[in-house]
């Protein structure tokens, strides 16, 4: 996955390169993620590396499920000032990229708790995803407060990150997976075609993947992104529903 570990480091650069620019306003204003300031976004991405680099640096999350980990895991670092939280970024960066480029060459088989469990080769990917929606979906226009255009959206960072989606979406929402049959058809850059369920599909989705990326995590509607489906009815309603982490 040297292409997703590439996508990680490139989007690092650019969230250090964002960050340094930003005035105290900035940094404290509502982000698109929500009950998270635009510090927050870029403390949660640094626990993710932190969880790699140097778990001890983090508090005790055993037991939780992942989202409330997560929101413990800011919550615990909400006192940081911006340019610090920018600082931890940028500490954790280095040591984390290096362990998971160490496991991204493992053979073996990864558990997240509740969000599956995945080859280890895949690891880069759900980082490149979590950097990728983070900093686009949510710093950004039209959800987040910063002016200017994002960092660029390449065939390279796209396909990472669809690797995740595609990987994470039976194993996160299983419920859904058992009930019905969707073919996900991504146009455009990083064309490609999902397949969710077992069987020919019921439904079908179909939308650039800048757009999946922002339905499929729940942060934009069908209509908003210009989203094409047809199909069963029934399908529909439960791809609507469908989340990943």
């Amino acid at each position: 996955m040297q292409t997703a570990l590439e996508s990680v480091r490139a989007d690092g650069g650019a969230l250090l390169d964002i960050g340094s620019g930003l005035t105290r306003e900035q940094w404290q204003a509502p982000s698109g993620c929500e009950g998270w300031r635009v510090q927050d976004v870029v403390t949660h991405l640094a626990n993710l590396f932190w969880l790699l680099a140097d778990p001890g640096r983090l508090p005790p999350l055993d037991g939780l499920p992942t989202e409330q980990a997560q929101e413990a895991a800011v919550q615990a670092r909400r006192g940081m000032s911006g340019p610090a939280a920018l600082a931890d970024y940028a500490e954790s960066r280095g040591p984390a990229l290096d362990r998971l480029a160490e496991l991204a060459a493992l053979d073996l088989e990864v558990p997240l708790g509740d969000l599956g469990t995945y080859p280890a080769a895949l690891l880069p990917a759900a980082y490149s995803f979590d950097h990728y929606t983070h900093i686009r979906a949510d710093l950004f226009p039209p959800r987040g407060p910063l002016p200017g255009p994002p960092p660029q959206s390449d065939a390279e960072r796209l396909a990472s990150v669809l690797d995740w989606i595609e990987a994470a979406l039976p194993q996160q929402n299983p419920a859904a997976a058992a009930v019905c049959t969707l073919a996900l058809e991504v146009t455009g850059t990083g064309a490609r075609s999902i397949p969710f369920g077992s069987g020919g599909p019921a439904a079908t989705i179909s939308s650039d993947g800048p757009a999946l990326i922002r339905w499929v995590t729940q942060r934009g509607t069908w209509a908003e992104l210009g989203v094409r489906a047809a199909g069963d009815p029934a399908a529909l309603a439960v791809a609507r529903t469908l989340k990943v982490f």
